[in-house]
């Protein structure tokens, strides 16, 4: 972007706003922004929107060793802590998808970086948005074989997807709340591993998959948007498995999609 550093990237900005960045990379983006105020006003924004996030969820954090710093760690003090209830990881981690899903709305899309840049160097993990947007791309537009095993035998998809997952009791999730039907699921080979795919229907025919896939490397936990107009995809990662619901709907209505499929795939 200049001849001090002309490869910064606006994905480079919102990992250093984030904290992301190995030392000696946070340090050249500092000297770069003191070059650029323009840029540097955007990250002050992005930062100050953080930290009222957090300051917002912080009552119902909770770290744990080893968390990355990235999305949320509670600064409350002691006493607050004392009186506030223990919430569980998995609560932490809903109250940031909700807040990552405010900064993104705020700060603009991420999603072009994710799939247009190959100097971000994605994990497998992280290429998750593009496996589900391709797959949405693929079958959502397939009018007789959208999936392989039909809504009519749910149980079945259930555990026959389970068992080439190697997850025990994996769910199908209930989206009637939200007006969309199961329309059924198959299997999907996703970062060179077998992953779930489960399509899903409204009355005006309007379609999203919910993606689950291996996270063999297990070392974070996440929550994104990832945008290739008109398709969304939110994605989040929990444990050894990743999630993504991509769908041509609004962000609002996938967040609410993707919010319901935590908490099912949580509990």
């Amino acid at each position: 972007m200049n001849e001090h550093k002309p490869t910064v990237t606006e994905a480079d900005l919102h990992a250093f706003a984030d904290g992301l960045l190995p030392p000696e990379k946070q340090a050249e983006l500092e000297a770069w922004l003191a070059e650029n105020p323009e840029e540097a006003a955007s990250v002050a924004a992005w930062q100050a929107q953080n930290h009222d996030i957090r300051a917002m969820f912080s009552p119902y954090a909770v770290s744990r060793d080893g968390d990355p710093d990235l999305i949320l760690k509670s600064r409350t003090s002691s006493a607050a802590q004392a009186s506030a209830p223990q919430r569980s990881p998995k609560l932490r981690m809903l109250a940031a998808s909700l807040a990552l899903f405010i900064v993104g709305a705020a700060a603009g899309h991420f999603g072009p970086d994710l799939f247009a840049r190959p100097e971000l160097q994605l994990t497998s993990i992280e290429a998750l948005p593009q496996q589900a947007h391709s797959a949405f791309v693929v079958y959502a537009s397939d009018v007789r074989h959208p999936v392989e095993v039909g809504a009519d035998q749910e149980a079945h998809l259930a555990t026959w997807l389970g068992k080439r997952m190697n997850v025990a009791g994996l769910k199908v999730p209930s989206l009637q709340k939200l007006g969309f039907q199961l329309v059924g699921g198959r299997l999907l080979p996703i970062n060179g591993t077998p992953g779930a795919l489960f399509m899903y229907e409204n009355a005006s025919g309007q379609r999203l998959t919910v993606l689950v896939g291996r996270n063999s490397g297990n070392t974070t936990t996440s929550f994104r948007f990832a945008s290739d107009k008109p398709v969304e995809t939110f994605y989040w990662i929990d444990g050894n498995l990743g999630y993504a619901v991509t769908g041509e709907i609004s962000r609002d209505m996938l967040r609410q999609v993707a919010d319901e499929c935590y908490k099912q795939f949580s509990s």
